[in-house]
């Protein structure tokens, strides 16, 4: 059976999480279909490494190239028209000319694609069956980040939620299937038959932690993401500059790990002698290892946090907020640790860093807890039984 999967980047390395959701996905995937896997991206090529990569998850791969000067011009000609910023960011008519001749030589039975970023270049395939992946309700991220924004970015964010909000509901119906990550996301797609949007969690690897047990406790508290990413750059300043100075009050000599990809300038000059930012880490499970606690004070953004999911299956004990924890559906005190306000947050930390059993028992209850729950091969074979359904 033959797969056309679409998405709007490379997926590898995986410091993004639409990057690893797909590379996850694709893995078991590629076990039973013949998959193209077209990625749009900056350049006409990839580096060996990461053409070796993605050999293991797909059949035959095309990376069609995204000019930044036809970016330009296209998030222009979108002013004119209802498309969001992001959509026109992503779509350019040669790449989607090259798009459609990859699925008239590949002739596929189903496409498949990521974020509504890519859905401009197959909504008109009416041909083919079609399934798309929202992820995340993209609008519910950006209103956040309205509440947030100062009064010169403030209009745009309201023309992008607007817009986010509208194509959302509008894009439903070019596609037989589609597909989120929580219950939360899928309740603001805003579609009179919304309840049909497959629910299709992000997942763990099994026994992550075994390979690092004999990690040494470097840094009592770690916090992980792409770096460059707003709602990423704002839980890391708010963790610096709000949170830690309410628990150094109680533990002066408490340190904390910034681990990710791409830190913006911000982020960079958080680092002094108790806060450590690395940059790209071949391995972020080694920092997860590192810390005695994983704390995402996350603020803005929507969807499941994959930095949680990780964690906890490092049986880590973990801090977060509501904001994160609301398509994650831990339980407080139970599985996790939750609070909204800087003082709630450093309480937290305080209590697990003065309180070793405590933590243990969170971090191996957090474990449970995501191993239950969140399997990428359970969550992908919802993906599986409809491509099945529709190509019979």
């Amino acid at each position: 059976m033959k797969l056309f999967v679409l998405l709007s980047r490379v997926p590898y390395p995986l410091e993004k999480g639409d990057k690893l959701r797909a590379y996850e996905q694709l893995k078991i995937l590629n076990q039973e279909y013949q998959i193209h896997l077209c990625c749009l991206h900056g350049k006409s090529s990839v580096s060996d490494e990461i053409a070796n990569e993605l050999s293991k998850i797909c059949t035959d791969y095309s990376i069609i190239k995204l000019t930044w000067f036809n970016r330009v011009t296209s998030i222009l000609k979108g002013l004119l028209s209802k498309k969001p910023i992001q959509v026109s960011y992503f779509y350019q008519k040669r790449a989607f000319k090259k798009v459609q001749e990859q699925i008239r030589q590949f002739n596929p039975e189903h496409i498949y694609c990521q974020l509504i970023r890519t859905t401009e270049y197959v909504k008109a395939n009416f041909e083919v069956t079609k399934t798309l992946d929202y992820m995340d309700a993209l609008s519910t991220g950006m209103i956040r980040r309205l509440k947030k924004a100062n009064w010169f970015t403030r209009p745009i964010y309201n023309y992008e939620y607007k817009r986010l909000k509208q194509y959302e509901e509008q894009i439903f119906d070019f596609f037989e299937y589609s597909s989120i990550i929580s219950i939360p996301d899928r309740n603001k797609i805003n579609h009179a038959k919304k309840d049909q949007i497959l629910l299709v969690p992000n997942g763990v690897n099994e026994n992550n932690y075994v390979n690092y047990t004999s990690v040494k406790k470097s840094y009592d508290l770690v916090f992980t993401g792409n770096m460059q990413y707003a709602p990423n750059v704002d839980a890391a300043l708010y963790l610096a500059e709000n949170i830690l100075p309410i628990v150094w009050e109680s533990l002066p000599n408490t340190t904390l790990l910034i681990s990710g990809a791409t830190p913006t300038k911000k982020v960079v000059a958080l680092a002094s002698r108790k806060i450590t930012v690395t940059g790209w880490v071949d391995d972020i499970l080694h920092s997860y290892a590192s810390a005695k606690v994983f704390i995402a004070p996350m603020r803005l953004g929507s969807g499941l946090q994959n930095k949680l999911l990780e964690a906890m299956s490092m049986k880590i004990p973990c801090i977060t907020t509501s904001v994160a924890n609301d398509s994650l559906k831990a339980t407080h005190n139970e599985n996790i640790l939750v609070g909204n306000t800087p003082q709630e947050l450093a309480d937290n930390i305080v209590e697990l860093l003065n309180n070793q059993n405590q933590a243990d028992k969170l971090a191996e209850s957090g474990h449970k807890f995501v191993e239950q729950n969140f399997n990428w091969k359970a969550s992908t074979n919802v993906l599986n039984q409809a491509f099945r359904a529709k190509i019979k």
